[in-house]
C-alpha cells in the first residue's frame, strides 16, 4: 500500500516545502557535533567560572514559545539538554524559523555556551543552529505519571504489536526499550569474554546446509539456483562444530542465528541467537558446573550483581543450583513414576489419566520429555539443572552406565523457561550410526524431529573424536531474564509477527 500523508503529514511537508523555498536544505550533507547533551552538562559543571561553548545535535523533544525567547529540549542517545534561543542572538528570521517550520521529532544541531537558567538548568545558550533532518509523520508520544515519587510511562502505541512492527519509533519514543538493547549487547559481549577466557576460540559454521541436523525441529529450507541444490538454513551448530574437535581444536564455541520452523510464542521466534560450545575431555558434569559460572558471571557483568527480579520472582543466579534427574522432577511434580510405564501406549494413558497430553503415536521418550515440559517446567523458578534424558530423544548423547534407557544429557530452567541443553557427548561411530538409523524408524517421516543421517559428520567421526561435553543455550532467553522482560519479543529488534490482515 503506497504511502498516504495524514492531516498531521500534510502539515508537515507543508513547513518543509516553505523551508525549501526559502533556501533552507532540510536534510544537508554534514553535520557537526562537539558535545554530546551530556558532555555538555558535564563539562559546564567541571569548568566553574571558565566558559565552556558547544555544538550539540539531537531530535527536538520539547517547544516551548515565550515569544523573544524558545525554550527547547534536545535529546541525543546521552540524554536530553535544553537550548535557550533569543531572537536578538540567532537573528529574526532564523528565530522565526525555529518558532513556525520546526516540528517535535525533527534533528537540528545547535552552538553557544553553556549556562545555568535562572530556575536551575544547565542550558545551551544558542548562537546559531541548523536543521538536520525534517520529521515528516509525528512520533507517538509516550505519556508519563508521577506514581509515589517514580516517574511511570506508558506505552506511547494503542497497538502493542505495533511497537514490534515500528522499533524505530519504539526506540526514539522510550528510552527503557533502548536501554534493553544496551543490556543484551552487554551480556553477548560477557558471554564471549567468559567463554575466550576460558581457552576457547570462536568459529563461524555454515548458515546454508546441505544436511540440516544437530537438534529435534523442523528447518526452512531453500534452493540455490546455481549449484542446483536445495538447502537448509541451520537448526543448530553442533555437527559442524564437533567435527572441529575430530581436527584438534579442543574447545571450539559460536554465538550465532539458528532457524527453526516452528510456532511463534512468548519464548519462540522462528530464528534465534544461539551460544553452543563443545570441550575436549569433559563430560556433562564439567559441563554442568561451567554453566553454572557462565549464566553468574553474565548476571555480574550486566547487572552488577547475581539476583534478578523476574516476574515478581527473587532469583539467585549464583552456583550452586539444584539437580535432579528427570524421573525424580516428573514423580515430584507430576506424581507419576514413568519407569512403571516400559511401553509408549502405556505411558499414554496414564499422562491423560493426570490430565497431561498424549500425541498418539509419540515414542516412550517424546512423552517423557512432554510431561517434563507440562507438570515440571513452568515450576522451575529458581536455577534448576534436569537431569537423565530418555535415550531415544537423544540420540548424541552418551548412555548412562548400567542403564539402558537414559543417557547423560541435562537441560537447565530458570523462570519457568528451559534455557539450555548439554550432553556428554557420544563419540564413538558405530553407535552414532545405530542411532541416527534408530531415531529414522522412531519417528513417523513427515515427524519435524527426524532428522536426515549426515554421512559426512559420520565420517569425521571416524577419524577419531576425542570424548567431549556439549551445550547449547538460547541467548534471547537469557536477555529476557536479565531484562525482566515479559516476552521474547521484548529483546529481539526486529522480531517475526504475523501479516496484519491475520
Amino acid at each position: 500500500m503506497s504511502w498516504q500523508p495524514n492531516p498531521l503529514e500534510e502539515q508537515r511537508l507543508d513547513k518543509l516545502a516553505q523551508l525549501q523555498a526559502a533556501g533552507i536544505d532540510p536534510y544537508p550533507l554534514r553535520a557537526e557535533r562537539s558535545h554530546t547533551a551530556a558532555e555538555a552538562s558535564a563539562a559546564f559543571e567541571k569548568a566553574g567560572d571558565e566558559p565552556v561553548t558547544a555544538i550539540v545535535c539531537g531530535r527536538l523533544v520539547s517547544l516551548r514559545d515565550m515569544g523573544k525567547v524558545l525554550f527547547a529540549h534536545i535529546a541525543d542517545e546521552s540524554g536530553r539538554l535544553q537550548l535557550f534561543l533569543r531572537r536578538d542572538d540567532v537573528g529574526e528570521e532564523a528565530h522565526a524559523t525555529f518558532r513556525k517550520l520546526l516540528d517535535l521529532g525533527d534533528f537540528v544541531q545547535a552552538g553557544g555556551e553553556m549556562f545555568r537558567t535562572k530556575a536551575g538548568e544547565v542550558s545551551l545558550h544558542v548562537r546559531d543552529w541548523r536543521l538536520l533532518s525534517k520529521a515528516i509523520s509525528p512520533l507517538p508520544v509516550a505519556k508519563e505519571q508521577e506514581v509515589d515519587g517514580q516517574v511511570v510511562r506508558y506505552s506511547a502505541f494503542a497497538d502493542v504489536e505495533e511497537r514490534y512492527r515500528q522499533r524505530y519509533a519504539d526506540l526514539a519514543v522510550n528510552p527503557e526499550v533502548r536501554d534493553i538493547f544496551r543490556k543484551r549487547a552487554q551480556l553477548v559481549s560477557a558471554l564471549r569474554r567468559f567463554m575466550d577466557d576460558n581457552g576457547f576460540l570462536e568459529v563461524e559454521t555454515p548458515i546454508l546446509q546441505p544436511l540440516y541436523g544437530g537438534a529435534a525441529a523442523r528447518p526452512f529450507t531453500t534452493y540455490h539456483n546455481q549449484l542446483k541444490q536445495e538447502l537448509y538454513l541451520r537448526i543448530s551448530f553442533e555437527l559442524y562444530l564437533k567435527r572441529l574437535l575430530v581436527g584438534g581444536i579442543e574447545r571450539v564455541y559460536e554465538i550465532g542465528r539458528d532457524f527453526r520452523n516452528e510456532g511463534v510464542s512468548f519464548k519462540h521466534n522462528p530464528e534465534f541467537t544461539q551460544l553452543e560450545f563443545y570441550a575436549a575431555y569433559w563430560d556433562y558434569h564439567n559441563v554442568m558446573d561451567f554453566t553454572e559460572r557462565m549464566v553468574a558471571y553474565a548476571a555480574q557483568a550486566v547487572l552488577g550483581a547475581t539476583e534478578i527480579a523476574f516476574q515478581g520472582h527473587a532469583i539467585q543466579l549464583a552456583a550452586p543450583w539444584l539437580r535432579l534427574t528427570m524421573r525424580e522432577a516428573i514423580k515430584q511434580f507430576a506424581e507419576i513414576d514413568y519407569m512403571d510405564y516400559p511401553d509408549a501406549p502405556a505411558l499414554a494413558a496414564a499422562i491423560r489419566g493426570i490430565g497431561g497430553d498424549a500425541p498418539p503415536d509419540a515414542p516412550w521418550g517424546k512423552l517423557v520429555d512432554g510431561l517434563l515440559g507440562d507438570f515440571v517446567e513452568p515450576r522451575l523458578i529458581q536455577p534448576t539443572i534436569i537431569t537423565d534424558y530418555p535415550r531415544d530423544i537423544s540420540p548424541l548423547a552418551k548412555g548412562v552406565p548400567g542403564d539402558p534407557l537414559h543417557v547423560e544429557r541435562f537441560e537447565f530452567f530458570i523462570g519457568g523457561m528451559e534455557m539450555g541443553n548439554a550432553f556428554t557427548e557420544l563419540n564413538d561411530p558405530i553407535e552414532q550410526r545405530r542411532r541416527f538409523e534408530a531415531l529414522q524408524d522412531t519417528f513417523g517421516k513427515d515427524d519435524e524431529e527426524r532428522n536426515p543421517i549426515d554421512e559426512d559428520y559420520l565420517r569425521a567421526m571416524r577419524y577419531g573424536m576425542p570424548p567431549n561435553g556439549g551445550f547449547g543455550m538460547g541467548v534471547d532467553r537469557l536477555a529476557m531474564l536479565l531484562t525482566g522482560s515479559r516476552t521474547l519479543r521484548e529483546v529481539l529488534l526486529f522480531p517475526h509477527l504475523r501479516d496484519r490482515e491475520e
